[in-house]
């Protein structure tokens, strides 16, 4: 404040008052000697808001990032911010109504290029927490041609009785909005879910399940078979079995064929290559002798006695006649690590701040869906060993992507100041809408 105390005219001491209001900071310099006063602002005004509590409460949100940590920052460095009352009070009044906004356009372009063909699609939930305690329950659509999030649905168990109906209502909701702009579903690739079989089935939408979930579940039950006494050689199998799944579901056509191919593995690990089924006569790898008769099962061991039990259980081969051949939902599990971070679990968001979230997430994830692989600055191409959980201590090479961009976060935050703040009245009515519609399907279920 030096450079206000002296009256740059007469030179005395002049009387210097502050006002501050978030990241604002305005000075008034009087003296009351020659009548001489100034005003000074440390930024530009819209209305009665500082244009800078905007930007820095848009760069948070939008980015995904909190406000409480952010703020520790800040006391460290002894700066001023806004309180987190007012940085509710814009996200409420201008933020929100722009994620909304934004969203919908962005969503209303893509159905209508999806309109013109048939989709492939694949839809999975998530849950704001494990087990059936869960508050909300957030169902993704994902365009598996281009791996981008067409539909997000965001579900309160208590609009549906409990949150063993919340993947099923999502998926309904999502569908209604496909059908309502004409585009149509060549198949869905979905987690195994009993209700969502036999609700496609009435719909009779095609209907396929993911190779990885099925697998996981499987790889799970072996692994505590390999543990028991006499039953070692089943660790052994277990990365083949895994690897079985996925070349059945990949290399057949039909669903009878799948588990043809799939049953003849209780033959293979005996070192039996020739099978009864019509639809897999024989293994198609070159039959070669073993001289390691301990890499192969027993007939009438108690292994393969409790291998053959998992492999040819009757839930597993209708599951496995359903497995989707071409596309998967593995994206699907990159996209809800997006989600994490726009919506850690720990934190409660109310319902329009949890969908506002789930949007931006959407947002960042299909901007940066198709990355292109980093290159060393000798041109070549860049990978990196990662040694991934369910691998179990194994590696695998992936290639490195280039760093991700936020462009979404410069077109939301040109909405804000160019839209939403000079006339924010229309894109706060649209946020009305969704609430009344969320509160309406409330009233209608009890």
């Amino acid at each position: 404040m030096e450079l206000f105390e002296t009256c740059p005219v007469c030179s005395r001491v002049s009387e210097v008052k502050t006002y501050r209001r978030g990241t604002f900071l305005s000075v008034h310099q009087k003296c009351h000697h020659c009548n001489f006063s100034k005003k000074w602002k440390s930024q530009p005004v819209m209305g009665s808001t500082p244009v800078g509590n905007i930007q820095l409460s848009a760069a948070i949100y939008f980015t995904g990032s909190s406000y409480f940590k952010l703020q520790k920052v800040f006391q460290a460095m002894h700066l001023q911010s806004m309180s987190y009352k007012a940085f509710q009070k814009l996200s409420d009044s201008y933020l929100q109504p722009a994620v909304i906004h934004q969203w919908q356009q962005y969503q209303e372009e893509e159905l209508q290029i999806l309109s013109q063909k048939t989709v492939k699609i694949g839809g999975d939930m998530r849950a704001d927490s494990p087990g059936h305690s869960a508050k909300y329950g957030s169902y993704s659509l994902m365009n598996l041609e281009n791996n981008n999030i067409i539909d997000i649905q965001l579900v309160q168990s208590n609009e549906v009785g409990g949150s063993h109906n919340m993947e099923k209502e999502g998926l309904t909701r999502s569908l209604q909005l496909l059908e309502s702009k004409g585009v149509a579903v060549d198949y869905i690739v979905t987690d195994h879910h009993p209700q969502i079989h036999s609700f496609l089935q009435e719909k009779k939408i095609t209907h396929y399940y993911d190779v990885w979930r099925l697998e996981k579940s499987i790889s799970k039950k072996l692994a505590k078979v390999a543990k028991d006494k006499d039953c070692e050689v089943v660790k052994k199998w277990q990365c083949g079995i895994s690897n079985h799944a996925y070349w059945c579901a990949t290399s057949s056509s039909s669903g009878p064929e799948k588990v043809a191919k799939w049953t003849s593995m209780v033959n293979h690990m005996q070192d039996i290559h020739v099978h009864e089924n019509p639809l897999f006569p024989r293994c198609q790898h070159p039959v070669r002798q073993s001289t390691d008769r301990k890499k192969w099962f027993q007939p009438g061991s108690k292994a393969l006695s409790r291998v053959e039990k998992i492999l040819t259980n009757r839930r597993v081969l209708m599951d496995v006649a359903r497995l989707s051949s071409q596309c998967q939902t593995s994206t699907q599990e990159a996209f809800h690590s997006v989600v994490l971070r726009f919506t850690p679990r720990n934190v409660f968001f109310p319902f329009i701040g949890r969908l506002c979230r789930l949007y931006l997430a959407a947002m960042h994830f299909n901007e940066n869906s198709s990355r292109i692989q980093a290159r060393k600055t000798t041109g070549k191409r860049r990978y990196a060993i990662h040694f991934p959980k369910a691998k179990k201590g194994g590696h695998t090479v992936k290639p490195v992507e280039s760093p991700p961009t936020q462009c979404y976060v410069h077109n939301l935050i040109a909405d804000v100041f160019e839209e939403i703040v000079p006339h924010p009245q229309p894109y706060l009515e649209k946020i009305k809408k969704i609430q009344l519609t969320c509160h309406r399907t409330y009233t209608i279920l009890h």
